[in-house]
């Protein structure tokens, strides 16, 4: 059941479950494009193909808001957008030790290696490396973890998960980069809770906020809601 935040003519905002990858790959599962066309196939009847315009994208393991087009020219307008500053993503992050400075701005160079699909930061220098940033705000932090709000300037695969096992916090349950010392079988503690942008079509500012499942571990450690009341 894909679980609508808001549709229009031009577009449809949703939150992606956790462990669904964003688009078909090699795994075979179903993916958010495939539950968005079946989706809009049933809701107007439409027996055949159905344009679903994917402007942006998730890890498999991270939950979140996700943005689709319904429309090719939404889909440009919008991909346009998170080229520049006039959309913004914001993520929420449980990360493993004691973050000590409150906001912080973390800048690498990152490359993937396509055969093991690892990223890992390398020298500004080196072939195939790609520019990365991101600024963060500690939000509350435990003796073992902290809760982290990030908003990402760039869009870099698993960019926010390997910037952070760069400065020693890997996220929460993360068992690709190192962070699951503390967090044996339980998802990873990444979660797209906002996306800020102008409607490519009326050109009206639109805001979406969907928040982690706040019973299930670790985010039942932090009062979330109370966290972000200045967000």
């Amino acid at each position: 059941m894909l679980n609508v935040i808001f549709e229009d003519n031009h577009i449809l905002v949703v939150v992606k479950p956790q462990n669904i990858p964003t688009q078909s790959d090699i795994s075979g599962d179903t993916c958010m494009v495939e539950l968005v066309e079946n989706y809009l196939r049933e809701k107007y009847n439409k027996p055949g193909n159905v344009y679903v315009g994917l402007v942006h994208r998730l890890d498999r393991p991270t939950g979140g808001l996700m943005i689709f087009a319904k429309t090719s020219k939404a889909a440009a307008r919008l991909s346009e957008a998170i080229k520049g500053d006039d959309f913004e993503k914001k993520y929420l992050a449980v990360v493993n030790g004691a973050v000590e400075d409150n906001t912080g701005t973390l800048i690498n160079y990152l490359k993937k290696n396509t055969k093991t699909n690892m990223v890992q930061v390398v020298p500004q220098l080196t072939d195939g490396a790609k520019y990365a940033k991101l600024t963060y705000k500690l939000l509350e932090k435990k003796e073992k973890v902290s809760l982290v709000s990030i908003t990402l300037e760039t869009g870099r695969s698993h960019q926010i998960r390997v910037q952070f096992k760069h400065i020693g916090h890997p996220v929460y349950g993360d068992v690709r980069y190192g962070g699951d010392i503390l967090a044996k079988g339980h998802n990873l503690a990444l979660w797209a809770y906002k996306l800020k942008f102008v409607h490519p079509v009326t050109k009206q500012k639109m805001t979406f906020m969907a928040m982690p499942d706040e019973n299930l571990v670790p985010w039942k450690s932090f009062n979330i809601n109370n966290l972000l009341l200045n967000d």
